[in-house]
This record gives structure tokens, C-alpha cells and sequence, in this order.
């Protein structure tokens, strides 16, 4: 089975994870996060799951065992999905777009939003410690940091785009318009 291999891209808070649940749901998909592995990690030391948690020991993965070691992570958790369809969430760096280009059936779509409207969001979602209590100067702040450096020129990668200032409704109805032309590019692949 070929499967077709969906990253979404986005900034913080853009709605790249109501992208992957809704796919995970409606297409019976599989799912992984870049974040998830740091996420297991922090939970077995005890320690909070802050974003500046977060950020630091994907920094010091990565220094210690290669700029691509989450990635590496990611593309074994593919492989041993059984899903037609698996959803990598927090494409975030130009390397993990490299490992991840040269796999048939892989499409990066991009998520944006407006900063005020996505601060809005990760106060409402309170997704990591302290995310409630964020002023918008020390949203932006996290969206300077390292982790969020390469975002933008990820994001010029993408086949397709999202634009997630307006509803649900309409969130849906352009990830529905991408999935139909995701199975159709597969479809033409297959008939080549």
C-alpha cells in the first residue's frame, strides 16, 4: 500500500493540529508530532511541558545526535503505520523538509493565521504550561525563538496553503478541496 504522507507547517498557534485531527478523523488516519517524542521524554524526567522545556531539549537533541534525529523518529513511526494516511504535525525545520521530500505520497500544505488571532487561540487552548497566562509581547517573543526561525521558508515549500483567519466550516472546506486533490494527483501517479 502506497500511503500518502500529509506535514503541516504553520507558526504557533496557526491550526495545524484542528488540521490533523480533523484528517486523523473523517480519513481514518495515523498521526505523529515532532512534538511528542520531546513531549515523552519530559513527562518520564518529571519536568513541565513548557514550550521553553520543549524548545531546549529539541535543541539539545539535535546538537547532540544530528540536526535530523526527530525527523528520523518521524519516518520510522511512518513506516510502521498501518494507515493508508499518516499526518506528520510540526514540520518546523528546512532539514526534517529534506528527509521527508523524498518520499512518495508526501505533501507539506502550509497553515497561516493572523498573530492576534493565534494568540488568541493558544491562550483559549492552554496546550502547555503557562500558555493561559501569556501576555501577547511574550507570544510573540516565542514566536522569535529558535524553534520558530525556519517556519517561514518551510512554509514556501508547500504544495498547498491554508489560510485559517475564519471558521471551522471554512477550515474544512479547504482541507476537503486538498484532500480531493491529493487523491487525484495519486491517481494520476499511478496511471504514469
Amino acid at each position: 500500500m502506497k500511503k500518502i504522507i500529509i506535514g503541516f507547517a504553520g507558526p504557533l498557534a496557526s491550526g495545524k493540529d484542528v488540521c490533523r485531527k480533523y484528517i486523523l478523523e473523517k480519513y481514518e488516519a495515523d498521526s505523529t508530532k515532532f512534538s511528542l517524542v520531546l513531549r515523552d521524554i519530559l513527562t518520564r524526567l518529571y519536568l513541565p511541558i513548557s514550550r521553553e522545556n520543549l524548545q531546549t531539549l529539541s535543541l539539545d537533541l539535535r546538537n547532540r545526535f544530528g540536526s535530523d534525529i526527530l525527523a528520523q523518529v518521524i519516518l520510522k513511526d511512518i513506516n510502521n503505520s498501518s494507515k493508508e494516511i499518516v499526518i506528520i504535525d510540526g514540520v518546523r525545520r528546512l532539514e526534517d523538509i529534506e528527509c521527508f521530500q523524498g518520499l512518495p505520497g508526501f505533501y507539506l500544505i502550509s497553515v497561516s493565521a493572523d498573530p492576534l488571532i493565534r494568540y488568541e487561540r493558544l491562550k483559549a487552548r492552554n496546550e502547555n504550561a503557562g500558555d493561559a497566562e501569556k501576555t501577547y509581547q511574550n507570544f510573540l517573543a516565542d514566536c522569535d525563538r529558535e524553534a520558530e526561525k525556519e517556519i517561514p521558508a518551510v512554509m514556501k515549500t508547500a504544495k498547498f496553503n491554508i489560510d485559517n483567519n475564519g471558521s471551522f466550516e471554512d477550515l474544512y472546506q479547504q482541507l476537503e478541496k486538498i484532500m480531493l486533490e491529493i487523491k487525484n494527483l495519486r491517481l494520476s501517479q499511478a496511471h504514469e
